[in-house]
């Protein structure tokens, strides 16, 4: 399975502080916002990633990220001409999938909870397409999954007006090899965008699509508004701080996964001595725990 990880979009919600920069670049507490998705497909065993970003700014993902070998994947990138919709990328990354099965996942959502990457997993070879049900307080902003009497899927709607149901669909959505013939028949929405709403409904018409809900302790978290930033730093800084170990730390992940040396995580660590994030690297090794994915 192959992993894409869609950092389009103009920011809007987020002017003036993305009048310069992506705003996948800014961080999130200790780390750039980009680290939370593909920490959470590292942990998830992907290490084939798409980056997909504008013209203007996959240059600066590709300072900060490189080929991914130092941590023992691999990312490419594809630019996004203009942002249409998250069912174009799909067709953008008709080349880098191969036919294989894939993850798409948003660079503006933060994942955390024990066990998460495994859960996950258990997605990598799906049949069909695979997506999330979570809880909120405020479904019109999102996707939402319309369930029948029998709690059956009857429906996915973008961004209603009006809705009976509560669960949102988080910004991870897996897919199988037919995901980009069919998302080149979708047509634009009213607001201009090929929805992936639409490419959800595909899989749902042919009875294809898997819904899970997340556990109740599971964390999803928007990062695309002021407040939804402020609130995502909060919440990975007390965690961090009162747990002393990181969230979305993707040279851990890749250590604990195997595909990295205890000697090149020190290397990375060694590369900026005074950051309180190589600290962290250093100090690894020698604890005892291992991270629950």
């Amino acid at each position: 399975m192959r992993g894409i990880v869609l950092a389009g979009g103009s920011g809007s919600r987020l002017w003036p502080i993305t009048k310069s920069v992506n705003k996948h670049l800014l961080h999130v507490f200790d780390k750039p916002m980009i680290y939370y998705p593909i920490a959470t497909l590292m942990a998830a065993g992907i290490r084939e990633m798409l980056i997909i970003s504008s013209l203007e700014q996959i240059e600066l993902f590709k300072r900060l990220l490189g080929n991914g070998s130092q941590i023992g994947v691999n990312f490419s990138y594809e630019v996004q001409d203009s942002p249409k919709g998250i069912g174009e990328a799909f067709e953008i990354a008709e080349k880098f999938l191969q036919g294989e099965k894939s993850v798409l996942i948003l660079g503006d959502n933060v994942f955390h909870g024990t066990g998460l990457g495994r859960r996950l997993t258990d997605f990598t070879d799906v049949e069909g397409a695979a997506i999330f049900g979570y809880q909120v307080s405020d479904p019109e902003n999102y996707g939402v999954i319309n369930f029948g009497n029998n709690n059956e899927v009857i429906s996915i709607t973008e961004k209603p007006k009006v809705t009976k149901s509560n669960y949102a669909i988080p910004g991870i959505y897996f897919f199988d090899e037919r995901v980009v013939s069919f998302a080149k028949n979708i047509t634009p929405s009213n607001r201009g965008e090929l929805e992936i709403t639409d490419l959800l409904n595909m899989y749902l018409n042919i009875e294809s699509l898997k819904v899970s809900l997340l556990p109740r302790g599971t964390v999803w978290l928007d990062t695309g508004t002021v407040d939804g930033l402020f609130d995502a730093s909060n919440y990975i800084k007390i965690i961090e701080q009162r747990q002393g170990l990181k969230i979305a730390c993707i040279e851990e992940i890749a250590w604990r996964q195997g595909w990295i040396s205890t000697e090149t995580l020190i290397g990375i660590a060694e590369s900026n001595p005074n950051s309180t994030y190589s600290i962290y690297l250093k100090t690894l090794p020698l604890l005892l725990n291992e991270m629950d994915f």
